[in-house]
């Protein structure tokens, strides 16, 4: 049975996990956590704290579920403590792009994350689709790298990356770079930007007096039909009219040179930004 030793057990990404393997029969995990609000969250699973210094040198696996920010200083702290051969499983491509996780040549490194369930993914109940997150009841697709090590060991980082986000929907492997591409700089750096600004524009108008509940209609509904015009979710365009403002919008909203938040020297830069404190 393989041995598993959870990282930051107790704290926000860390509980969607242990929910997730505590469901599993095919491991041996160890919890670790020591934040009082994270054992606090962990005993409320009926969840034991492990002992670091003996549940780490008899894992198969070390998972890492702490902050971008605490990563690289938990990392020289207790990859020193594994054994041989064993995978290091972190859950986001930052700190392993910035060079901040203690390395071994010995130990396998495998970077996993989450799509997170897709706008247009379909649930059998309103129960599960409201899932947003993924890991509960909705299907999420998710990206695996291979960062360091063998062929055995991206196997066993993605078994193990498709048991703590299940359901699944599609596994994509991936290299940390094309990871990097998509996170922080296609989901964060333009998207959830994008969406913000979004979000200013629907608070401003509630201040010039669209009442709340026309705006939030009209304008989540808009965005769902131009998502699935753009991803061809259906067979359709937009009107001559639509197309007309938004080439006039363009320049106004976005500098010239905006996509090179996707060459590599700038995903350095927005990594760097991320892991450090």
């Amino acid at each position: 049975m393989t041995k598993i030793a959870l990282i930051g057990a107790g704290g926000k990404m860390g509980c969607r996990l242990t929910d997730n393997f505590l469901k599993c029969t095919d491991y041996l995990l160890h919890y670790l956590e020591v934040s009082p609000q994270g054992i606090s969250n962990l005993q409320q699973r009926n969840v034991t704290v492990s002992d670091q210094e003996s549940a780490v040198p008899e894992a198969d696996v070390v998972i890492l579920a702490v902050p971008d920010v605490a990563i690289g200083a938990i990392s020289n702290e207790i990859i020193p403590l594994m054994k041989p051969g064993a995978l290091v499983l972190t859950l986001d491509p930052a700190a392993p792009l910035d060079g901040v996780i203690a390395h071994r040549d010995e130990l396998g490194y495998v970077i996993a994350h989450p799509c997170h369930p897709g706008i247009f993914n379909w649930e059998p109940t309103e129960h599960d689709f409201r899932d947003f997150y993924g890991g509960i009841t909705a299907r999420q697709s998710i990206v695996v790298a291979l960062m360091h090590g063998t062929e055995a060991h991206y196997q066993l980082g993605e078994k193990v990356s498709q048991d703590m986000y299940a359901p699944i929907k599609d596994t994509h492997r991936i290299t940390l770079e094309q990871m990097a591409i998509l996170e922080p700089a296609m989901v964060e750096t333009l998207a959830q930007t994008c969406m913000e600004v979004v979000k200013e524009g629907y608070d401003r108008i509630l201040e010039l007096g669209v009442p709340q509940a026309a705006a939030r209609d009209f304008v989540l509904g808009h965005l769902r039909i131009q998502i699935a015009v753009l991803f061809k979710e259906v067979n359709g365009t937009f009107s001559d009219a639509a197309y007309k403002i938004s080439k006039r919008a363009k320049p106004i909203l976005f500098k010239d040179d905006w996509k090179k938040i996707f060459e590599m020297d700038d995903i350095r830069q927005q990594v760097k930004d991320i892991t450090s404190k």
